[in-house]
């Protein structure tokens, strides 16, 4: 976490296996190092972005049931509220990107860039080019200058590989103000073959928000995923 000048002022280091035994999976933990504030004096998060992150990477307890299969997966955040329901907004940002993200006030709609009144603000360029080693066709949509201000998803830039056309990462890069709050965020997620499987192998976000009662946090984090067995 960092203060207006860019300093950091709270931070974590971690490495931690996540074990899968019996449907159920827990979470060890083989190092850390914290700096600042990162949690309070009940070892509570600080940060909202920090409990956020959290919630999404690290297990307490065990959690059973879960699939490791997202295609076909519909996201959505009926029943849902607080944490929970912001968890499944920023999956349904990864994995299902450009529809429309339910539950964003004043804006819900302008996530759904492919939809005809929301098209219309956005260049789209189909190029090639080589991408982490790979033949790539990527496909990058940016806002046009005179339409910032009017959309959420800023650019969004995707690579695919050329022969499978398997997702072989993707950026993003958010904005909006919507007066009550603001954030401007760019995220980067890149993603690999684990046999049968295409896994994400990092996830990088950078991000500046403010919501009404709750003070500017400014955040990076970057997951590394590997060792998949």
């Amino acid at each position: 976490m960092n203060d207006k000048e860019g300093n950091a002022k709270a931070s974590l280091f971690s490495k931690t296996n996540q074990l899968v035994k019996n449907g159920c999976r827990k979470m060890q933990t083989t190092e850390e190092k914290i700096t600042g504030n990162f949690y309070d004096e009940s070892n509570n998060y600080n940060y909202y972005t920090a409990q956020l992150y959290g919630s999404l990477f690290f297990t307490k307890d065990s959690v059973c049931g879960e699939t490791n299969i997202v295609t076909g997966t519909e996201f959505n955040t009926e029943g849902k509220k607080g944490m929970e329901k912001h968890k499944a907004q920023l999956k349904m940002l990864f994995f299902n990107p450009g529809k429309k993200i339910n539950g964003l006030p004043f804006m819900s709609n302008k996530t759904a860039i492919y939809d005809d009144d929301m098209a219309e603000y956005y260049d789209m360029q189909i190029d090639a080019e080589l991408y982490r080693n790979t033949s790539c066709f990527v496909f990058r949509q940016k806002v046009k200058p005179d339409s910032k201000g009017k959309v959420v998803v800023d650019e969004m830039t995707t690579w695919f590989d050329d022969q499978t056309f398997e997702i072989k990462g993707r950026n993003y890069s958010l904005s909006y103000d919507a007066g009550v709050y603001d954030f401007d965020v760019q995220m980067q997620v890149e993603i690999s073959k684990f046999g049968q499987y295409q896994v994400p192998t990092l996830i990088r976000y950078t991000g500046n928000w403010k919501a009404i009662f709750k003070k500017r946090e400014r955040g990076i984090f970057t997951a590394t995923l590997y060792n998949f067995k």
